[in-house]
């Protein structure tokens, strides 16, 4: 059957662009679109969005279906897209984030890595293994594409636990080259470059612009600057700062993070300055307050952007919602490449998140790994890339271990694999001692209450 799937439909936006993309793809465009999620308020807002967008868009050609079945959702598909989030911003996000701040232990997006992506992770897994066996029943073949986080964790316990075929797909790969020239002011034709690691922690490895290596530039301009900051409105959405006209150059700018990473460890990594920040055991540090104010971190950031993203829905639902003329323009999603790709032969290039099968050399089989892959009639193949430099190498590794445990602890269910994973996480580690840790866990395993199975 000529189907598409979209588990956790409610995310509107995201429905939005990834199933609007493949309405304006003309090898897909008239297949069926099911729609899933629990929520009845939002896969019926979602519904209207896209038989709208099919209506002004598509001319009517695909068949948008809404399902209050999740099998019968799945049923036939050959794509199945994910977008949930288990436990949303309440109970379960305020969880994550205000128990680990009674420790001392602040973070800034919690959805990836350190004690954050953990619970995350350990709230997802079994919905995810669900999905896996109601698609291993009804749509045995079909390509799942993940959208969710923790992405690295969530492929790791699809790829260990499941035979569906599967692939993350964030978008930090693909903002990295745009992000980092703009705020420098470099022109972004004629490149060549190459990125790998892990997700939220791939590296920028080689860039060049006609055969001349753009590394001593970009070192040079980050360091001197001027650096522009590209993403005003972003920020004064999400961070509430002053309304800005156009381009500026700022001195304390949204991005400092990765330039001093990329200053003491030699590359640029692909995900954000808010991310990264928690990522690793040098920013966010009690006994060192000054570091918020000169790397410009925004602690208890995702909570903020949940809140402004939840008191905006109304006015945001009535533009995307309402609209009885809503059209839809192709996004920078990858998923309707991808799926063209696959059913056309016509070639795809995109990033993504993979068990790691000899990809990266000194990074372990037991890990996902975030590289260049290529889609075509004969599949999806992973590039590979080699050896890491060993200092980018040990900072992935420091994550997988953690993210190698957690898979642990949920397709187990043994709580010490948890403790295990918190003890070796490198913000928690650096901050916290052995038993504040543990306590900490055992608080947020009893906070999450239901949300988590039951661990012996």
């Amino acid at each position: 059957m000529n189907k598409i799937t979209f588990l956790g439909a409610g995310s509107t936006v995201f429905a939005k662009n990834v199933l609007g993309d493949c309405m304006m793809t003309e090898s897909i465009c008239d297949w069926e679109y099911a729609l899933f999620d629990i929520d009845p308020k939002r896969l019926e807002e979602s519904y209207k969005m896209l038989s709208n967008i099919n209506k002004n868009s598509n001319g009517g050609k695909a068949k948008v279906v809404k399902y209050t079945d999740r099998k019968e959702a799945l049923r036939g598909a050959k794509y199945v897209c994910n977008a949930i989030q288990v436990g949303g911003y309440e109970p379960c996000t305020v969880t994550d984030f205000e128990i680990p701040k009674k420790y001392g232990l602040r973070q800034t997006i919690g959805d990836t890595n350190g004690i954050g992506g953990i619970f995350r992770a350990l709230r997802t897994i079994p919905v995810m293994l669900d999905f896996a066996k109601d698609m291993e029943e009804v749509c045995p073949d079909a390509l799942f594409i993940n959208y969710t986080n923790p992405m690295s964790m969530l492929t790791l316990a699809m790829g260990k636990a499941t035979p569906i075929k599967t692939i993350g797909l964030c978008h930090s790969h693909q903002e990295c080259i745009p992000g980092l020239f703009g705020r420098l002011g470099l022109p972004q034709d004629h490149l060549n470059y190459k990125i790998a690691g892990i997700n939220h922690m791939a590296w920028l490895l080689e860039i060049t612009r006609n055969g001349e290596d753009l590394y001593p530039l970009i070192k040079q301009k980050a360091k001197e600057g001027p650096v522009y900051d590209t993403y005003a409105e972003y920020r004064k959405f999400y961070r509430q700062i002053p309304q800005v006209e156009g381009e500026f150059s700022v001195t304390n700018h949204d991005d400092m993070v990765r330039f001093e990473l990329m200053q003491k460890f030699g590359y640029y990594v692909t995900e954000s300055s808010e991310h990264s920040a928690e990522y690793y055991p040098y920013f966010i540090k009690k006994n060192h307050p000054e570091l918020i104010e000169q790397f410009n971190i925004p602690l208890d950031e995702y909570p903020r952007r949940c809140r402004i993203q939840i008191e905006d829905w109304e006015a945001l639902a009535e533009r995307l919602v309402n609209d009885e003329n809503l059209t839809h323009t192709h996004s920078r999603e990858y998923a309707s490449g991808i799926i063209n790709a696959l059913e056309t032969g016509t070639p795809y290039s995109f990033g993504g998140n993979v068990m790691n099968t000899g990809l990266i050399d000194n990074l372990p089989a037991d890990c996902c790994v975030e590289v260049t892959c290529l889609a075509n009639e004969g599949g999806i193949q992973p590039c590979h890339i080699g050896a890491l430099p060993h200092q980018l190498a040990a900072l992935n590794l420091r994550q997988i271990g953690v993210h190698q445990l957690a898979v642990d602890a949920a397709l187990t269910g043994k709580k010490d694999y948890i403790y295990q994973a918190a003890l070796l996480d490198p913000h928690a580690s650096a901050e916290l001692t052995i038993d504040e840790i543990c306590a900490m866990v055992d608080d947020l395993i009893e906070a999450h209450g239901d949300w988590l199975p039951k661990y012996h």
